[in-house]
């Protein structure tokens, strides 16, 4: 049995099969018993989201996404015999306190750009506002990652370990940064006609600061011609995203979109070009949870 499924069988005790020679295989086959509780809170809170009267989303908003967590956490696990939340415990929480401050981020852009407002939001005080807004933003960046790494268990995935190889210098980092900090000029200063840009400033920015630093960056692997951390993290904020959008369609409160040029062919509230937001948005994630974390972390992708 190898070291990771033994970790993982000691976190779960109850779990432990009789056979120790079946170990991973009956570790591999049962779900997590936190991936039920989060069964749970998904099945409970999602109807109540979509059928209570008043003001249900803005309490029942964090509950349902820490179910989705849990659950996806708890399937990554039944794939690969660990998961970020068994490998740390630490950083599985730390990921919640550091995501609110991130997505504010983009909430401060949002002040310029008005490409999203939430009906309802005059429902609530100011302190109430505030306080149930950040517990809803801080889920954003732990159901990213860990849906990512449940993507980056899959064998098409595994397909993109060899690819077309970029260069990482010096000199492409500061280009990066420069590029970065123009878009974000144009985002600001004409917000109509630059605001998709928005999406890329932020990584181009902050992914050169990680060089510098000598952090973790998307570059480290696209220069081996390793594409699968930018696969897997695409593909798994494109997955919140559905969720995102689908369980927003008959909230209360709830945000709606204005995008001046996109306003057609919408999949819920979100038009169809807005969904390819969700790609960088994944990469600006990754490079800000990057530059906060030390360069030694328990993160796979």
């Amino acid at each position: 049995m190898d070291e990771r499924a033994t970790k993982a069988l000691r976190f779960v005790p109850w779990r432990r099969p009789r056979n120790v020679n079946l170990a991973t295989k009956q570790w591999r086959a049962a779900i997590p018993v936190w991936g039920w509780a989060g069964l749970f809170l998904v099945a409970v809170c999602w109807p109540l989201n979509w059928t209570l009267p008043g003001m249900r989303t803005a309490y029942l908003f964090f509950p349902l996404w820490l179910g989705y967590i849990l659950f996806v956490d708890a399937l990554v696990a039944r794939r690969s015999g660990t998961s970020l939340l068994n490998r740390s415990p630490r950083d599985f929480t730390l990921l919640f306190v550091a995501s609110a401050p991130t997505w504010w981020l983009f909430e401060l852009i949002n002040r310029r750009t008005h490409n999203w407002e939430y009906l309802g939001e005059g429902s609530l005080s100011d302190f109430q506002y505030y306080l149930l807004c950040t517990l809803s933003f801080s889920t954003v960046m732990p159901a990213v990652f860990e849906t990512a790494e449940l993507f980056s268990e899959f064998q098409w995935v595994q397909r993109f370990r060899s690819g077309p190889r970029l260069p990482a210098t010096r000199g492409v980092a500061a280009g990066l940064f420069v590029a970065g900090i123009l878009m974000l000029a144009l985002v600001l200063s004409w917000p109509k006609y630059f605001y998709p840009l928005v999406w890329l400033a932020v990584f181009f920015i902050l992914d050169p600061i990680n060089y510098a630093m000598h952090k973790r960056q998307l570059f480290d692997s696209l220069r081996q011609g390793d594409w699968r951390p930018i696969i897997s993290l695409s593909a798994g904020a494109l997955l919140c995203g559905f969720f995102w959008e689908m369980w927003n369609y008959r909230s209360f409160p709830k945000w709606i979109y204005h995008t001046p040029g996109a306003e057609f062919f919408h999949i819920f509230e979100m038009p169809l070009f807005g969904y390819f937001g969700y790609l960088p948005f994944a990469w600006e994630l990754f490079a800000l949870r990057n530059l906060l974390w030390p360069p030694s972390q328990p993160f796979k992708v």
